[in-house]
């Protein structure tokens, strides 16, 4: 009872930390693990053999296919498809959610939403309105896809190995289909029909719209005759002017430099293009003698050339800005890139802007070359939401990662290999194809969902030796008592799909697993539906952002607030549980 009762401690600390979200799960999970080492809950031989867990590497290689998908420009290629939809608002949407949702059946759903985020914000432009009327619509979307296959989502392949551990054989890649398709179909069918009056498009943007006005930002300052700093290089500007701005751009007569490096010498007569706030600006103006020459429209005549660009970009759900700011990062000063405008649930943000601390969904405004700042988007953890240009590199990268990738579904669905080592094979067959450099093979591997796994699949293993697992499944079976074992897999259902909504969902299906199959080992019925129960609650978090990173993800371009999600989520997520529980009792019997 003693280890019962520390286990239950130790996740319930765990479950609050991951709530309260001040440190990143990842962390939080290794600290329960190794919390539950010392008190002896988890053998000294075991502790990590988590991260050798077939579950592990099979995330691990997915996410390596799925960067390699990403990058040979299969998925652009199929969001290119959209243009030929025409402007049509309802079809635009259609088309929008149904790839979102095919895409993400086989590839991350966080790989597929940066691509398509930027083709519906472009669509935006054409005849779709608000995009925020369908950003949320995509991400749900993406969640939905996520369900229709076993390497759709990280729960589905969690759950498939435990039911190897727990039964001896695992769920096969297209064992989800028919609940998971089912599902994906209705939910894109209810949100067709009422996302237009379920999602809310207050503070979100349009064709019209954008959440930055740079007229408030963008002053031109005269350098006259006898001004101080004469001579002196933008670096010596920036660092005598303790507050927060950015030189732009500096015109001398006819010619303009946009993006000046920070050895670019001030002279007479030139004509400096700050962006600052108001009362910073005062301070420049007091220290140096400079002249206030307001124009109009200045965003649009001094910010870009043609080899600096300002391009729009969304911070990650594990991005490196996350509780940073541009000043701590020293970002115009390591790669020459300028913040000009930050916007946060569709709204500016506008005093001191080098000093905001980044949060998860911001939207950012930056300035410089082209090539460096693809590079700060991929070193921060970043999405552009500027049209990219296409990634195909021919029809042999476009085909190929194709063909590698059937053919690891097909020798895994024949059971020919397992799937961990199908799907190995085949991340490793795409670096040797050169579709994914060498160099970028472990970069795009989502790291801290790799930690979570490992952390927790042993305090999983935990909680079910200490007895724990069989006492939670006693009390969830009281509640239901006397009631047919489907009620049990409902409140199963139903606790799960809570927990994923406030942490991460692989942790949910970790956590939940052991406990669904002590309740069906207790009720003497299969174990199969309530594993399937876990794997559905734990993959559709559609009521909170935080739930999942594809709902991060849209938070900033479509404007949201942290309350608009249950609007659409909560009747969303209902109708899921109403079609989901007869669906997988007639897919997968209570007769064991």
């Amino acid at each position: 009872m003693t280890d019962q009762l520390l286990i239950g401690a130790i996740l319930l600390a765990a479950l609050a930390l991951f709530i309260w979200d001040k440190w990143r799960y990842d962390l939080v999970a290794m600290l329960a693990l190794l919390a539950a080492a010392v008190f002896g809950l988890v053998p000294a031989a075991e502790v990590f053999t988590g991260f050798g867990n077939p579950a592990v590497i099979t995330v691990a290689a997915v996410l390596i296919i799925s960067h390699a998908m990403w990058r040979s420009g299969v998925v652009d290629a199929l969001a290119s498809l959209m243009k030929r939809v025409g402007d049509n608002s309802f079809l635009q949407m259609v088309a929008l959610t149904g790839l979102t949702t095919l895409c993400s059946a086989f590839i991350s759903n966080t790989g597929t939403m940066a691509i398509m985020i930027p083709v519906a914000l472009q669509l935006s432009r054409s005849g779709l309105g608000h995009a925020s009327k369908v950003l949320m619509p995509m991400a749900f979307g993406s969640l939905l896809g996520g369900t229709i296959t076993m390497i759709g989502t990280p729960p589905n392949i969690i759950i498939a190995d435990i039911r190897q551990a727990a039964l001896g054989t695992s769920f096969g890649i297209f064992d989800f289909t028919p609940v998971g398709l089912t599902l994906a179909l209705v939910g894109l069918v209810f949100m067709w029909i009422f996302s237009r009056i379920l999602v809310p498009s207050s503070g979100s943007r349009n064709a019209a719209n954008s959440p930055y006005d740079m007229s408030s930002y963008l002053t031109e300052l005269y350098v006259p005759a006898g001004a101080a700093l004469i001579s002196e290089t933008l670096y010596e500007f920036e660092t005598k002017i303790k507050d927060s701005f950015a030189v732009v751009a500096v015109k001398q007569g006819k010619q303009v430099i946009t993006a000046p490096p920070r050895y670019y010498r001030i002279k007479q007569e030139d004509v400096l293009i700050i962006e600052a706030d108001t009362e910073t600006l005062q301070k420049i103006i007091d220290a140096t003698g400079f002249e206030l020459n307001a124009d109009e429209e200045l965003d649009q005549r001094f910010l870009v050339s043609d080899d600096i660009q300002v391009v729009e970009g969304v911070v990650g759900p594990d991005s490196r800005l996350i509780g940073r700011s541009a000043a701590d990062l020293r970002i115009r000063h390591r790669f020459g890139v300028n913040v000009l405008a930050v916007a946060r649930q569709g709204q500016p943000v506008k005093p001191n802007l080098a000093n905001i601390r980044f949060k998860p969904g911001d939207v950012l405004l930056l300035q410089g070359d082209a090539e460096v700042l693809a590079d700060v988007f991929r070193r921060f953890g970043c999405f552009p939401l500027a049209q990219r240009s296409m990634r195909i590199g021919g029809t042999r990268k476009l085909f190929t990662p194709l063909i590698i990738f059937a053919v690891a579904i097909t020798f895994s669905a024949l059971g020919w290999l397992s799937v961990p080592v199908a799907f190995t094979a085949a991340a490793g067959a795409m670096v040797f194809a050169n579709i994914i450099p060498l160099r970028e093979l472990y970069e795009n591997i989502d790291w801290p969902i790799v930690v979570l796994l490992g952390a927790t699949i042993p305090l999983g293993s935990a909680l079910e030796r200490s007895g724990a697992a069989a006492t939670l499944a006693d009390w969830a079976l009281h509640i239901s008592s006397g009631a047919p074992a489907a009620v049990a897999m409902v409140v199963l259902l139903i606790v799960t799909v809570a927990l994923s909504n406030v942490v991460n969902n692989a942790a949910a299906a970790v956590l939940m697993a052991p406990i669904g199959l002590s309740m069906a080992s207790t009720l003497g019925v299969s174990a199969d539906p309530f594993l399937m129960a876990v794997a559905i609650g734990a993959a559709l978090p559609f009521m909170t952002p935080i739930g999942h990173q594809s709902n991060i993800l849209v938070m900033g371009p479509g404007g949201y607030a942290f309350g608009d999600y249950w609007k659409l989520g909560l009747p969303l997520t209902l109708l899921i549980i109403a079609v989901a529980v007869p669906l997988i009792l007639w897919v997968w019997p209570l007769s064991a």
